[in-house]
C-alpha cells in the first residue's frame, strides 16, 4: 500500500492544502488502505482526509479504523461531519461502535441519527451484548416465491446498491417467515421468465435470535456460509449475519483465550490502549497464586532435606525434571485446549483422552530419560562429578523423567476437563498453573525414586 504514496507524502500535500492532488490520490485507493495511509496521522489531518473523500466512502474507511482512532477522529470532527458518517456506517459495524462507548456518549451518537437509522441502532442495541443479533445487519434482499427472475434482478438494480451482501436472496412468505435461501448465482443463470418458487427447495441454515455470536461461528464453519439468516423462535427473519463480522468475533475469542493460556486476565482492550495499572491488575492475580504455589516447591524440597545432605548430587537434576514435567504438561494442555475450542472433543471424551495421554506421556518420557541416562553415563566415564554410584544416580533421573512426564501430560490433558465440568473456561488451565502443579508434585515423584534406587548407597 504504501508503495503508492508514502505517508509523508501525504502530510505534505495536506501542509501545502494541496487538497485536489490529495482527493485524486485517493480515488483508486481501497478503503483499508486509506485507513492504513491515515491511522499515523494527527487527528486534524485524518479529519481534513475524511472532508475530502465521498461520504460513502469515509464510513467505509471509518469502519476499518481501530476504536481509538474512530473516537480520536469524531471528535475532531463537526456534528454534521459525525452525522454523516454513522448514519453511512453498514448497521452491524457501527452496533460494534457504539457498544463500546459509555452509556451518554452512546444517547448523544444516537441523536445524530437519522430517525430510520435510529431506530436501527436502538433494536440492535437492544440485544444482549453476546447476542448474534449484535452482529446482525437488517439490510438484505428478500423476495417471494411468485416473483419471477426477471423482477428479482430489476429489484436488485433499484435497491442492491446499499446492502451490504448479496451472496443469498431470502424467500418470505406473506407475513414474513423465512422460507429459503437462494444464492445469487441461481438467478444468474436461470430463465428471466422463472419463478422464484421453482428455485425454492425450503432447506435452508439459519441462525437464532436466542444464538450466542460463538454458536454463530460453528455454523459458519460447519456449513461454509459467507452469509447467514437470523430469525425469531417464530421463524421471522430479523436480519442477516456477514463473515467479516463472525471473524471479528474468532478473532477476539482467540486473543482472550490466548491471555487466559499465558496466566492473564482477558483484557477488555487492546494492549496499547489498556492503562499500565489495568495490566498490572490483569497480570497480579494469576502471580500471585503462581508465586503462593512455587513456594510449595520449597516446602517439598524441605521435605526431602535429609535425602539431598546424604545425595548433594541429586539436587543438581531438580531444574531439568520439574521443567521436564512443567513443559510436557503445557503442551497437553495447550493441544487439548485448542481441541475443545474446535470442538474436536467434548467431555465425553476425556477417557479417551486420558488413555492417549498416558501413552504419550510414556514414549515421550522414555525418549527424555534415555537422554538423561545417556547424559549422566557420558560424563562419567570422563570424570567422577556423579561419584561412584552414577548408575543409580542414572536410573533414578531416567526413571523420574518416565514418571514426571507421565504425570505432567496427565494434568495438563486433565485439567481442562475438570474446569470445563464445573463450568469454567478451560483456557484458565494457563501453562504456568499447569507448570507449578506439575514442579511441585514432580518433585515429589523425584525424590521417592531417589529414595527407593538409592537406598543402602547414597541414602
Amino acid at each position: 500500500m504504501l508503495g503508492r504514496a508514502i505517508l509523508p507524502e501525504i502530510a505534505d500535500l495536506i501542509q501545502s492544502r494541496d487538497f485536489h492532488t490529495l482527493k485524486e490520490l485517493f480515488e483508486d485507493w481501497h478503503p483499508s488502505e486509506i485507513a492504513d495511509a491515515v491511522a499515523d496521522l494527527n487527528d486534524r489531518d485524518r479529519a481534513i482526509v475524511f472532508r475530502l473523500l465521498p461520504k460513502e466512502m469515509s464510513a467505509d474507511v471509518f469502519e476499518y479504523l481501530d476504536f481509538q482512532l474512530q473516537t480520536g477522529l469524531l471528535k475532531a470532527m463537526g456534528q454534521d461531519e459525525v452525522s454523516g458518517i454513522l448514519n453511512e456506517m453498514s448497521p452491524d459495524d457501527r452496533t460494534a461502535f457504539l457498544q463500546e462507548l459509555p452509556g451518554p456518549v452512546v444517547r448523544q451518537m444516537i441523536e445524530l441519527l437519522s430517525p430510520e437509522e435510529r431506530l436501527v441502532a436502538r433494536t440492535l442495541l437492544g440485544y444482549p451484548a453476546d447476542s448474534v443479533c449484535r452482529l446482525m445487519s437488517p439490510e438484505y434482499v428478500a423476495v417471494t416465491r411468485e416473483w419471477t427472475v426477471a423482477r428479482v434482478l430489476e429489484y436488485i438494480r433499484e435497491h442492491g446498491a446499499g446492502i451490504e451482501s448479496l451472496d443469498y436472496l431470502f424467500v418470505l412468505d406473506a407475513k414474513g417467515k423465512l422460507i429459503d435461501d437462494i444464492r445469487i448465482r441461481e438467478f444468474l443463470v436461470a430463465p428471466l421468465a422463472t419463478a422464484v418458487g421453482e428455485l425454492t427447495d425450503e432447506n435452508f441454515v439459519s441462525l437464532k435470535s436466542s444464538d450466542k455470536k460463538e454458536d454463530a461461528v460453528q455454523v459458519f464453519k460447519k456449513y461454509d456460509r459467507s452469509t447467514l439468516p437470523v430469525v425469531d423462535h417464530d421463524g421471522f427473519l430479523l436480519g442477516i449475519v456477514t463473515i467479516d463480522d463472525v471473524l471479528d468475533v474468532v478473532e477476539q475469542s482467540d486473543t482472550q483465550d490466548i491471555q487466559k493460556f499465558g496466566g492473564v486476565e482477558a483484557l477488555e482492550y487492546p494492549y496499547v490502549r489498556t492503562p499500565v495499572l489495568e495490566l498490572v491488575k490483569k497480570r497480579a492475580g494469576w502471580l500471585v497464586i503462581l508465586f503462593l504455589g512455587e513456594m510449595l516447591t520449597a516446602t517439598a524440597m524441605g521435605y526431602f532435606e535429609d535425602e539431598i545432605a546424604k545425595a548433594v548430587v541429586l539436587a543438581l537434576f531438580v531444574p531439568l525434571i520439574i521443567s521436564s514435567g512443567g513443559n510436557s504438561g503445557s503442551q497437553a494442555a495447550t493441544l487439548i485446549i485448542r481441541a475443545m475450542a474446535l470442538h474436536e472433543i467434548t467431555l465425553k471424551d476425556w477417557w479417551l483422552v486420558m488413555r492417549r495421554e498416558v501413552l504419550s506421556g510414556l514414549l515421550l518420557g522414555t525418549v527424555l530419560g534415555s537422554i538423561g541416562f545417556m547424559r549422566i553415563a557420558l560424563w562419567s566415564a570422563f570424570s567422577h562429578i556423579y561419584g561412584p554410584h552414577w548408575p543409580l544416580v542414572a536410573m533414578t533421573v531416567a526413571f523420574s523423567l518416565v514418571g514426571v512426564v507421565i504425570w505432567g501430560t496427565l494434568s495438563g490433558s486433565m485439567l481442562p476437563f475438570a474446569l470445563r465440568r464445573f463450568g469454567f473456561d478451560p483456557a484458565s488451565s494457563s501453562a504456568p498453573f499447569v507448570a507449578t502443579l506439575v514442579d511441585v508434585t514432580g518433585l515429589i515423584i523425584y525424590f521417592t525414586i531417589g529414595a527407593l534406587i538409592l537406598h543402602g548407597t547414597l541414602l
